[in-house]
C-alpha cells in the first residue's frame, strides 16, 4: 500500500498538498476574461454592489480550485489501483495492474514550478485513461515504476494452463531480475539542423495570422492614405530588391519558429527501453514522460518528408493497441540513418525499414500520373470559369495549364515510386506518401483481416486496392494499385489460411474477410 498519513480509508492516499497551489492558479487563469468583463459591467452600475460581486469572482474560482484535491483519493493494492473523485456524485475508477498498458507523465511550467508531475494511467481499453492530477515529482516516479514493475510481476505470476497436478502446492514464481534500461537515442543538438525543413511548425504561423487577422481592421495600416503612402514608397525601390528583403525575412521568421519550437519539444529527448516498455522523455517548458508497452507494438512508421530528404532526415513512430491514437512519435526530426536503427531495434529485425520494395508495374504508374492530373485540370477549370467571367488576359489561364501540368506530372511520378510493398520475416511492409515517403512496417501477427477493393477503373486493367486491418496504428495498413493476383497471394503468404477460400478462384467482386 502506498502510505498516506492521515487520509480517509485504510490505505487510501491524497494528492500532493500543493496542488491546493496549482488548482486555484489554473481556475483563477480561466476565469480572468468573464471576471474582466463583468467588473467592467458592474463598475459602469451601482457600485453597492461591489461587495456582494466581489467574493463571488475571486474567492469562488479559488474554492472551486481547492475542490479537486478535497474530493480525490487512490490508493494501490496487490491487483488493483483505484481512484476515487467526487464531492455529491462518488466516482470509483479501477483498473487491474496486469491491465495497465501504459503510464505517461507530464508537466507543464506551473507544474515543474511546484515540483508537481501529473500522472496518466491507460490501460488499453479506448482512450480512457486513469489521471492524478497532480502528485509529487518523485512520487509521480515511484508510482509510474511500481506500476509497470507490478504489471510485470502479475503477468508472470498467472501459471500456464496444465502447468502444475491438481493439487499441488502452489510456490509463487521468484520475479526474474529486471533488466537495466537500454538507451536506443538521446537528443544530438547537430539534428536541429532539420528543423526548418519539417514544415508542422507551419501550423504555428497560421495561428499568428489568424490572431493578428482579428484584430487587422483596427490597426492604421489599413486605411486608404497609409496604404497609398506605403506603396509609393516602396515603389520608389526595385520590385526585384523588395521581393529579396522581404523572402529574407520571412526565411529568418521561419528559422527562428522552427527551430525554437523544435528545442521547446525535444529538449531533453531521451528514449529508453525499460520494464518492458519504450518510455520517452522530453520537453522545455511542458516535460512528457510517455510509456508504450512492448508487447502490443506491432510496427514502426518512417516518414521522410519531401523537404527533409533533400538533407537526409526522417521521422520514426510506433503503431501500437490500447495507446491514445495509436501511433506515437517516438524520434523527433533526426538523421535517416538514426530513424532506421532506432526502428530496427523496436521491431527486432534487420531489414523492413532498407530492403527493396516491389515495383507495382506501369499500370499503376499511369493511374499515379492521371491522379494528379485530374487535380491539376480541376484547378484549370475554375481558372478557365474565372477569365470568363473576370474578363483578365487569357495568358494567366495558359502559363497556370503549363506550370499545374508540369507540377502534376511530377508529384505523379513521385507518388509512384514511393509506392510498392514487401514481406520481410514476418512484417508487411507498405511504401506510400505523394510528397513524403512513408515506409510503414506492420506484424503479420497484427493483422486481423483484409480488404481488396476495386473500382471500376482498377478492374478494367487488373489493379486493385489491398488493405491490411489491425488493431494497431490508424488501424488499417494500404497497399495501394497492385495486381489483384499479387494483392490476393500476398495475403495468403501473410497469413496462411485466412484467404484459402479464395486462392483457389480469382473473385470477379471485391473480397472481404
Amino acid at each position: 500500500m502506498i502510505p498516506a498519513p492521515g487520509s480517509p480509508g485504510e490505505g487510501w492516499a491524497r494528492l500532493s498538498p500543493r496542488k491546493l497551489l496549482l488548482d486555484p492558479v489554473k481556475a483563477v487563469g480561466q476565469a480572468l476574461v468573464p471576471v474582466v468583463v463583468a467588473l467592467i459591467g458592474i463598475s459602469r452600475s451601482d457600485m453597492r454592489f461591489w461587495p456582494l460581486v466581489f467574493p463571488v469572482l475571486i474567492i469562488g474560482p479559488i474554492l472551486f480550485g481547492a475542490l479537486p484535491w478535497l474530493t480525490t483519493h487512490y490508493r494501490l493494492t496487490d491487483t488493483q489501483i483505484q481512484v476515487r473523485r467526487g464531492l455529491l456524485n462518488k466516482n470509483t475508477s479501477t483498473a487491474p495492474l496486469d491491465r495497465v498498458r501504459s503510464v505517461d507523465l507530464e508537466a507543464s511550467l506551473l507544474h515543474r514550478v511546484l515540483g508537481l508531475q501529473k500522472v496518466q494511467i491507460g490501460t488499453g481499453v479506448d482512450d480512457d485513461r486513469i489521471t492524478l492530477d497532480a502528485l509529487a515529482a518523485a512520487d509521480a516516479h515511484a508510482l509510474r515504476t511500481t506500476l509497470l514493475h507490478r504489471r510485470t510481476q502479475a503477468e508472470v505470476a498467472v501459471p500456464a494452463p496444465g502447468a502444475e497436478p491438481a493439487g499441488a502446492p502452489t510456490t509463487p514464481p521468484a520475479p526474474p531480475p529486471a533488466p537495466a534500461p537500454v538507451v536506443l537515442a538521446r537528443i544530438d543538438w547537430s539534428w536541429l539542423r532539420f528543423a526548418p525543413f519539417s514544415l508542422s511548425r507551419l501550423v504555428l504561423l497560421a495561428g499568428a495570422v489568424g490572431v493578428v487577422s482579428q484584430f487587422g481592421d483596427d490597426l492604421p495600416i489599413w486605411n486608404e492614405e497609409t496604404a497609398t503612402s506605403v506603396w509609393e514608397w516602396v515603389t520608389q525601390f526595385a520590385i526585384a530588391a523588395v521581393a529579396v528583403v522581404l523572402a529574407a525575412g520571412g526565411l529568418a521568421l521561419w528559422l527562428v519558429v522552427s527551430i525554437s519550437g523544435y528545442v521547446v519539444q525535444w529538449w531533453s529527448f531521451l528514449l529508453v527501453r525499460e520494464h518492458g516498455s519504450l518510455h520517452l522523455t522530453s520537453g522545455l517548458f511542458t516535460t512528457r514522460s510517455i510509456t508504450v508497452e512492448e508487447a502490443k507494438v506491432r510496427g514502426v512508421e518512417m516518414t521522410e518528408p519531401v523537404l527533409m530528404r533533400i538533407v537526409g532526415g526522417a521521422e520514426l513512430s510506433t503503431l501500437a493497441t490500447g495507446v491514445e491514437s495509436g501511433v506515437t512519435q517516438v524520434l523527433p526530426p533526426c538523421p535517416r540513418a538514426i530513424a532506421v536503427g532506432v526502428g530496427e531495434e523496436v521491431l527486432e529485425h534487420r531489414g523492413p525499414l532498407t530492403g527493396a520494395l516491389t515495383e507495382h508495374g506501369p499500370q499503376a504508374r499511369r493511374r499515379a500520373w492521371f491522379r494528379q492530373l485530374r487535380l491539376a485540370l480541376d484547378v484549370v477549370v475554375v481558372a478557365a470559369v474565372a477569365w470568363w467571367f473576370l474578363d483578365f488576359s487569357w495568358w494567366w489561364v495558359v502559363v497556370l495549364t503549363g506550370v499545374l501540368l508540369v507540377l502534376a506530372a511530377a508529384v505523379g511520378e513521385a507518388s509512384y515510386r514511393h509506392l510498392g510493398h514487401a514481406l520481410s520475416d514476418g512484417h508487411l511492409v507498405a511504401g506510400s506518401g505523394t510528397l513524403a515517403r512513408i515506409r510503414t512496417v506492420l506484424e503479420t501477427d497484427g493483422i486481423i483481416g483484409w480488404v481488396v477493393d476495386q473500382s471500376w477503373w482498377q478492374r478494367r486493367i487488373g489493379l486493385a486496392d489491398l488493405t491490411a486491418t489491425t488493431a494497431a496504428g490508424h488501424e488499417r495498413v494500404l497497399v495501394r494499385d497492385v495486381r489483384l493476383d499479387v494483392a490476393v497471394a500476398l495475403a495468403d503468404r501473410a497469413t496462411p489460411g485466412l484467404l484459402t477460400p479464395f486462392v483457389s478462384r480469382a473473385p470477379a467482386e471485391p473480397v472481404r474477410t
